[in-house]
């Protein structure tokens, strides 16, 4: 089983995509950004392989206006050795990939228009995967589209459009359930009848149907997928309290996630989450499903975490510490309760916000330059005065760790979530 993310890394450095407005999406801007996202990329790609998260869903952004007019650039022949780098990088650390066009990419609409402008996105898409040089388990992700007020002939003109499209995509592209329009069981319909294989989203479900079937849907899905597709996948959510039904959630609670699996999952698969904190989630999972029983995993994610439950609630710090003292345990979802419950479920009072402060300012106080040490001693004043912002005074202490770079703080989440 692998567990994965989707398109953006949250808490690591260096892994900021950038995008441009069509009226500045001149080539050579266009240019200059592609060349950044990949370099972006490259960084994702080895920050995952070297924390073992071996799913990603690349982002349909990677190429700025990539299936636009706007963008006249012949990228994957300018980038050619990139692609081809980036791509030994993903098949070296089996990693699997997909991708994952947005709402606008619609093969049922009645506007031919439409559906033109969707079949060129799934060639740029194709052509993504093709330029790094991935084979035909690299998938594109799809929902059917809209009913337009007559649900049989939308599924008809969908078969119609998937038909004819070139087969380089057809190889690629998976379909998924969705939360107002098209249950699991009219996508099982469709994706038996066309070949495709069908990936079950189990939030979506829940919001159209809610059967508490998932155990067979999940079976049933698993009958549509070919040995050349790869293993089945699912896309894995949890509802956020807060908001309205079928909302991400900010991160996993990895207790109901295992009773999920523990309920619903009886075969081989991976499982891409879809939640706000990304690759934090994703490795938590690992850790909670996969990678288990070692208690120096947990170690590991405390000393990325320390610094943010600190300034969230000390008490949770405290508790957290005397945990990992018994080293023949693994309270993996304890510990991750007390993660979250500092994190996301406390508001960090002044007090302790400038006690996480101090805590890390302290890895700097005696090897910065005089001049730092004033410069930092001045924000900090202004932050507690409420003259500059918790983001500012964060950035300063990174810009101090990108300078002086002490090995612990490099691999800490405290400056980026």
């Amino acid at each position: 089983m692998r567990i994965g993310y989707a398109c953006l890394t949250r808490g690591i450095p260096y892994t900021d995509f950038k995008g441009v407005t069509s009226k500045n999406a001149t080539p050579e801007r266009l240019t200059e950004i592609t060349g950044h996202n990949l370099d972006t990329l490259e960084n994702i790609l080895r920050y995952n392989a070297e924390d073992g998260l071996n799913m990603f869903r690349l982002s349909s952004d990677l190429i700025p206006f990539g299936s636009s007019p706007v963008n006249t650039t012949r990228w994957w022949e300018h980038f050619r050795p990139e692609l081809e780098e980036l791509g030994g990088l993903i098949k070296d650390n089996d990693i699997r990939i997909s991708m994952h066009p947005g709402q606008y990419t619609v093969l049922n609409s009645p506007d031919p228009d439409v559906v033109s402008r969707a079949v060129d996105d799934l060639e740029y898409h194709s052509l993504v995967l093709d330029s790094l040089g991935l084979d035909r388990r690299a998938k594109i992700i799809i929902h059917i589209g809209g009913v337009y007020g007559d649900k049989k002939e939308a599924i008809v003109r969908f078969k119609e459009s998937y038909k004819k499209l070139p087969e380089r995509v057809k190889d690629r592209l998976i379909i998924e359930n969705d939360e107002r329009l098209y249950s699991i069981q009219e996508v099982l319909e469709i994706g038996t009848d066309l070949g495709i294989p069908v990936v079950f989203d189990n939030l979506h479900h829940q919001v159209k149907v809610g059967d508490g079937k998932d155990s067979m849907w999940i079976g049933e899905a698993a009958k549509t997928w070919k040995v050349e597709d790869g293993i089945q996948k699912i896309h894995y959510s949890q509802q956020d309290p807060d908001k309205n039904p079928g909302a991400h959630s900010e991160t996993i609670d990895v207790k109901q996630l295992v009773q999920y699996i523990e309920r619903n999952i009886h075969n081989d698969l991976d499982i891409m989450l879809e939640v706000k904190d990304k690759n934090l989630s994703a490795r938590k999972a690992i850790n909670a499903v996969i990678d288990t029983g070692r208690i120096e995993n947990l170690e590991r994610e405390w000393s990325r975490y320390k610094y943010n439950v600190l300034e969230g609630s000390p008490e949770n710090y405290q508790r957290i510490r005397e945990l990992l003292k018994d080293k023949g345990s693994y309270p993996v979802e304890e510990f991750y309760s007390l993660v979250d419950g500092a994190i996301y479920n406390t508001s960090p009072s002044h007090g302790t916000v400038i006690n996480g402060i101090d805590h890390v300012w302290g890895y700097f106080k005696d090897v910065a330059s005089e001049k730092d040490k004033v410069r930092f001693r001045r924000e900090l004043e202004r932050f507690k005065e409420g003259r500059l912002s918790l983001r500012a005074i964060k950035n300063s202490l990174w810009r101090l760790n990108e300078k002086y770079r002490d090995p612990y703080l490099m691999k800490s989440y405290y400056f980026h979530i």
